[in-house]
């Protein structure tokens, strides 16, 4: 760097840490710099999509075209060998898909992004949408946004606290863009990156949204993401029929997170090098789509035309459902880069569709309008999906700038999040991280013992009491389990009440030795369910001075799953503990990975039983150059490694190093091949 780029670098810095303290000139000038870059951001990100899909269906596809009707389906396999030697060249493993990675650096490591990846990473996504992958464009929307804001807060030294602020700025901007619906940006950014409102949080993430979207609508137009005809809620009567569309479109979206983290589980199991993956979802979307085309890329056009409309067919629109629901976790467990987002709101037209085909056939003194049940379909799978109803409410209504069918649509959207929510109770952004032990309440970590669900620790199966025996029995059976209370059943095994060693005490003082246990026991019983956290447990225990709760289902009390005791909450407390280093543990590997070059990967490595290194000082193991140990996790300590720090069978280290390094360390940390034999 030259002297004068240099002192031109001071300056600036100087000008932002003068006006750091302020918080008109931050949160004003800051989320108004950010909107603006998010909206130009997104705004060439889709002039790219437009670029690569003319140059794979177009220019490829009149290629291959001699080929006859197959030629189509090559279309994504050249597409996805791209992508995977895109990504294998230039943006490398990433632990969190999209905008899960965006939650979890905001939650862990304040916010602080990789952002030198975002712009392969848009070249990526837009030649995935491009080349027909079944994804959508709001992930790296988003993370265009997100990975602007970061950047600016990690380049000028911003506290955590600020630029996770830039970061929610910055994907409220994407999706205000994305989706030209800057009121539905704040609330996504609020409800999923942040999932919490401060004032100067607030007004940040407005106005960026704000700047974003008037940027997009001046160089593209303020025209909606949808166009569609006037659909109003007339017939009270209706209303059943959208409770039934609440209902299936919360299985679907329950199923949808399902499938799309078994696809990826099986992608990440077969054992072939990456950068073939994409090619391989390639061959499954191009064989769908040399017969449904309208599978192919974020399938804008088809839910246009089905909100219009046209394509109004039945079998049609259920082959369209399947063959999406299918398709993206394959697109996005092969490798293609997109987002969940727009498959979740085609999957709901087309589902709405079709059942508002049925509902017109079957009551046709109703007048249903078929592709009103269609729009609300879009919104109901979207909040079973992502868990952000107001966010698929406010989004249905920019994309179509239509408000008349208020009432149908949040019945529906309520239905579907509250039966999707029991069936899956993470997101499909929440379950990546919940399924590597990180749970976020409010978009932080949550308390310890907010971690551990009752059903963890709870003792199933326990010794139960019979109502008919005889309170002596009782008695005994206390002794002899060492329990100061136990659980009564009817004969049929029904739950009716608890028998505690004060209730014996209190019989043989009033004289009634001899009565049953069903007439000695108490009955106002409080619970615990299985699906609750043990903090909330604990502390209805704690405001009844109780020892144990029975644990039942909630649909019905009768119905005993298990017991559960103060033992447990403490061993609960001990797994949290546990839990919260390993929470630590993944802290400090999200802040290395936003900081380390690019030519170096964080990953964890774990020391095997009869390693060469185990009982070894770290200064006595011949570490390769390009590599270092962050920090070391042994059970629930985390531990900053020093020369005399001596490795153990199963620590789990934080590396910071280069491939070769890394192959190197894998070998210091796994028993001699002998010793595997």
């Amino acid at each position: 760097m030259t002297s004068d780029a240099a002192s031109t670098k001071s300056k600036i810095i100087k000008f932002f840490e003068r006006f750091q303290g302020s918080e008109t000139w931050l949160f004003g000038g800051g989320g108004l710099l950010v909107g603006l870059l998010s909206g130009a951001g997104v705004w060439i990100f889709k002039q790219l999509i437009e670029i690569f899909y003319n140059f794979t269906f177009g220019w490829f596809g009149g290629l291959v075209s001699p080929l006859g009707k197959w030629s189509i389906a090559l279309v994504p396999v050249f597409g996805g060998l791209l992508v995977g030697l895109l990504v294998y060249f230039f943006i490398g493993h990433e632990r969190h898909h999209g905008v899960s990675g965006i939650m979890e650096s905001v939650a862990l490591a304040g916010g602080r992004l990789r952002y030198q990846r975002m712009p392969f990473k848009a070249i990526a996504s837009a030649l995935s949408i491009g080349a027909g992958a079944s994804v959508g464009p709001e992930d790296p929307s988003v993370q265009i946004g997100a990975n602007i804001g970061s950047f600016f807060g990690q380049r000028f030294g911003m506290s955590d606290e600020r630029v996770r602020t830039l970061v929610a700025a910055g994907a409220a901007g994407g999706i205000a863009a994305g989706f030209n619906a800057p009121i539905a940006g704040v609330f996504f950014s609020l409800e999923i990156i942040l999932g919490e409102v401060s004032g100067p949080s607030f007004g940040m993430v407005v106005l960026s949204a704000v700047v974003s979207s008037v940027f997009y609508q001046y160089v593209s137009g303020a025209q909606p993401a949808l166009t569609v005809p006037a659909y109003q809620f007339s017939n009270p009567l209706e209303l059943p029929l959208y409770l039934v569309l609440g209902i299936l479109s919360g299985l679907l979206a329950a199923l949808y997170v399902w499938i799309l983290y078994r696809v990826q589980d099986g992608f990440n199991n077969l054992q072939l090098p990456g950068w073939v993956k994409p090619a391989m979802a390639g061959i499954a979307v191009g064989i769908v789509g040399i017969w449904l085309p309208e599978v192919f890329g974020v399938g804008y056009d088809t839910i246009e035309n089905i909100l219009n409309g046209k394509d109004m067919i039945f079998g049609l629109l259920i082959a369209l459902t399947v063959a999406k629901l299918i398709l993206t976790p394959v697109s996005i467990g092969g490798g293609f880069q997109g987002g969940v987002f727009a498959p979740a709101l085609y999957l709901g037209a087309t589902l709405g569709g079709a059942f508002g085909l049925v509902a017109a056939r079957l009551f046709p003194g109703l007048a249903i309008q078929p592709e009103a049940f269609a729009m609300v379909g879009m919104s109901a799978v979207l909040a079973g999906a992502v868990h952000a109803p107001l966010t698929a409410i406010i989004l249905l209504f920019e994309m179509t700038n239509d408000y008349r069918i208020i009432l149908p649509l949040m019945f529906a959207v309520t239905v579907s999040l509250l039966l999707s929510r029991s069936l899956q109770p993470d997101s499909v952004y929440v379950l990546g991280l919940a399924r590597k032990g990180i749970r976020l309440a409010r978009g932080r970590d949550v308390d310890v013992l907010e971690g551990i669900q009752v059903e963890e620790v709870m003792q199933k199966d326990p010794e139960e009491l019979r109502e008919d025996q005889p309170l002596k029995i009782g008695a005994e059976t206390l002794a002899r389990t060492h329990h100061h209370g136990l659980p009564v059943v009817t004969n049929s095994g029904k739950l009716i009440g608890m028998l505690t060693l004060q209730d014996i005490d209190r019989a043989h003082l009033n004289g009634k030795p001899d009565i049953t246990i069903g007439e000695a026991c108490f009955r106002n019983l409080i619970y615990a369910y299985p699906d609750e956290t043990i903090g909330l447990a604990l502390r209805r225990m704690s405001g009844r001075d109780l020892g144990r709760l029975p644990v039942v289902s909630r649909t019905d009390h009768s119905y005993l799953l298990g017991m559960l005791h103060r033992s447990d909450v403490i061993r609960a407390y001990e797994i949290a503990l546990t839990r919260r280093a390993t929470l630590r543990h993944r802290a400090h590997q999200v802040r290395l990975d936003a900081i380390s070059p690019e030519a170096l990967d964080v990953e964890e490595m774990i020391v095997q039983p009869g390693a060469p290194c185990v009982g070894m000082a770290m200064k006595s193991i011949a570490w390769p150059e390009d590599s270092l140990v962050a920090t070391i996790r042994r059970g629930r300590q985390v531990i900053i490694p020093k020369g005399n720090t001596q490795l153990r069978a199963g620590d789990v280290l934080v590396i910071v190093a280069n491939d070769q390094a890394k192959d190197k360390i894998r070998q210091i940390f796994e028993p001699p091949f002998e010793e595997i034999r």
